[in-house]
Order: structure tokens, then C-alpha cells, then sequence
């Protein structure tokens, strides 16, 4: 019986590249466990990507992350089992969802999963966006520096 949170089916490949960028995830970036967890990092704006497992009891527990993640445009995806999403964050025990909020060496496998799901390239998200106008800002004061020793 198909629960009502899940809103679309993931195929095996998909379910697997997302399990996988949850295990390089955990080893080099920033991951949120947990239904409280992730909902925090979700309504903060801070998550990449939102993983979640399609066998959880009672549903109506993750049943706002995805209409959450709509809202915040926040990319999600099932996978077939919490236990599955356990091992792959490294627990002994199940874990309901996941959320990915540095990707480190996860980002390409990320955004392969996000694009298999959505059909298109992932957008930049703000952070990432910011981090770049620092960097932009250097340079333009360098230049400044050399037209003013020329002068």
C-alpha cells in the first residue's frame, strides 16, 4: 500500500545514488538525522537535499517534510527503507529521514539525484552564491591597489 507523503516513485538507480551521497555526505560534509532534525534544516533554508525513507509508521510523522521542502525549494527523494537510511548514515538503527546540508564530496552524486528527480540541473543555492561575491570583491580591490600604485 502506497503511503500518502510519498508523491512520486524513485527507481532503484535513484534510490541508490541518493543512499550513496548520504554515505560521502556523512564522511566529508554536513547531515541532519532525524524527523526534528531535518525539519529544522529545512525550514532554516540550509539543506541540499532531503531524504527520505517510503516504510515509515506512523506516516503522519514525516508527512509535512515534503510539503515543507516544496515551500522552501528544497529538492527530496524516497528511499525504499528507514533501515536501508540507517546504514547509510552509519547507525545501527533506522532512521526515518535524512538531510543534507554541506555536501562535501557528495555534491556531484547530489546533484545527479536531484536532476534524475526533477528533470532539470540543480539552481546555486544563496549560501553558495555569497560565498562567491566575497571572492569577486578581492579581486575588484586588487585591481583598485594596481591602478592607484600606476597613478
Amino acid at each position: 500500500m502506497a503511503k500518502s507523503y510519498v508523491k512520486f516513485e524513485v527507481s532503484k538507480e535513484v534510490s541508490e545514488k541518493a543512499l550513496e551521497a548520504v554515505r560521502l555526505a556523512k564522511q566529508s560534509g554536513t547531515v541532519r538525522k532525524g524527523v526534528n532534525e531535518v525539519t529544522k534544516s529545512v525550514e532554516r533554508g540550509l539543506s541540499t537535499l532531503v531524504i527520505l525513507a517510503e516504510d515509515i509508521e506512523p506516516e503522519e510523522v514525516v508527512m509535512h517534510i515534503p510539503t515543507l521542502c516544496e515551500q522552501k525549494k528544497i529538492s527530496y527523494v524516497y528511499v525504499p527503507t528507514k533501515l536501508e537510511l540507517g546504514k547509510a548514515i552509519g547507525m545501527s538503527v533506522p532512521c526515518s529521514s535524512v538531510a543534507i546540508e554541506k555536501a562535501g564530496e557528495a555534491q556531484s552524486a547530489i546533484n545527479e539525484v536531484i536532476s534524475r528527480v526533477t528533470g532539470k540541473a540543480p539552481e546555486k543555492k544563496e549560501s553558495e552564491q555569497k560565498e562567491k561575491k566575497p571572492e569577486q570583491h578581492a579581486k575588484k580591490e586588487k585591481k583598485e591597489q594596481k591602478q592607484e600604485v600606476k597613478e
